[in-house]
């Protein structure tokens, strides 16, 4: 028997770096999905496949063995071994298992790649030695991968990943979770540049200590958009989501993490009819994000592709974590 489980992607809508402060984050499940296939071994191995990317290897012993590609692409599946080690230490299970990763989601560009993979890992290995897994042990045995990638991550990935839909997440207050009864079309904008989080989270810090006052005036509105942001998008105004989309770009610009190539999707996608635009996620490289009327989607797709970017057509998804029988 093998056991599939897919996870979706997500975008950050509104409160970019103001949540690491103060204020909430608007974060979307996306119609693209990452799928792990897991299967039982005979041996002790986690062997990955992931040939997509251009390299296979297994993992025994805690050492990263490599079959296909340099042996350095091991440092990739780390985050997945170890949600996978997690999750048979959770169910109290000693096996092998071959875990063959597929996804539509860009990688290291702010679209959640590594928390889906590391999602439905979890699933899908908890699906075939254990049954199934709740959602909530899901979540929290995946935050044990994206804490290989991230360190200290907020929680934000592995939580939309696992659930979809909505969530406004602000610290020391927590996740609230939102569903839609419509789903408004979204143009992610990809410039194909990687981009470091902590990086970007630095370059702010180091911003706001020059300039504490006015950086912090920002931020406060950054967060009051990502409510207003929210209160729009649940009473389908999408005309005022666009503008508020606009209004934090201009913020977050003005705090040092844009890009000329973010600069300049952005822009040309509102000359192309898009109600809004933003960059999503840390800035510096990465993502931007439009909002489109169903008219306006073919132009604005190749004025990002006219500036270079890879541009992705997008739906909010109110399914987190699935899983089904394979073969």
């Amino acid at each position: 028997m093998a056991v599939e489980a897919s996870a979706p992607g997500k975008v950050i809508l509104f409160g970019e770096h103001s949540v690491v402060y103060r204020g909430p984050a608007i974060v979307l499940a996306i119609d693209k999905r990452a799928r792990v296939v897991a299967q039982k071994r005979s041996d002790s191995r986690i062997f990955f496949d992931a040939l997509d990317l251009g390299f296979a290897g297994y993992f025994e012993g805690g050492r990263y063995h490599s079959v296909v590609g340099k042996p350095r692409r091991g440092r990739s599946l780390e985050a997945f071994n170890m949600a996978a080690v997690k999750t048979m230490e959770h169910l109290g299970v000693e096996s092998g298992v071959s875990l063959s990763i597929r996804s539509e989601i860009p990688i290291a560009v702010g679209l959640g790649s590594s928390a889906a993979v590391s999602v439905a890992t979890v699933a899908a290995v908890g699906a075939l030695l254990g049954g199934g897994l709740p959602r909530d042990e899901v979540c929290s045995l995946a935050y044990e991968g994206e804490k290989v990638v991230h360190g200290t991550p907020s929680g934000v990935d592995n939580n939309i990943s696992t659930y979809g839909g909505i969530l406004m997440f602000e610290r020391d207050v927590g996740f609230e979770r939102f569903e839609l009864d419509h789903s408004p079309p979204f143009i992610i904008g990809n410039t194909r540049w990687k981009r470091s989080t902590r990086r970007m989270v630095e370059r702010v810090r180091m911003l706001r200590n020059r300039n504490q006052r006015v950086v912090d005036d920002i931020i406060d509105a950054i967060g009051c958009i990502a409510g207003e942001g929210l209160a729009a998008l649940r009473r389908a105004d999408l005309e005022r989501v666009g503008d508020l989309m606009n209004i934090n770009h201009g913020l977050l610009a003005s705090l040092g993490v844009s890009s000329p190539e973010l600069e300049l999707m952005v822009h040309a996608s509102r000359r192309s009819g898009a109600l809004g635009s933003k960059l999503t996620g840390a800035g510096g490289g990465g993502c931007m994000i439009a909002l489109a009327e169903d008219a306006s989607i073919p132009r604005i797709e190749k004025a990002i592709q006219r500036r270079g970017g890879e541009s992705i057509s997008v739906n909010i998804s109110h399914e987190g974590v699935a899983t089904r029988e394979v073969g």
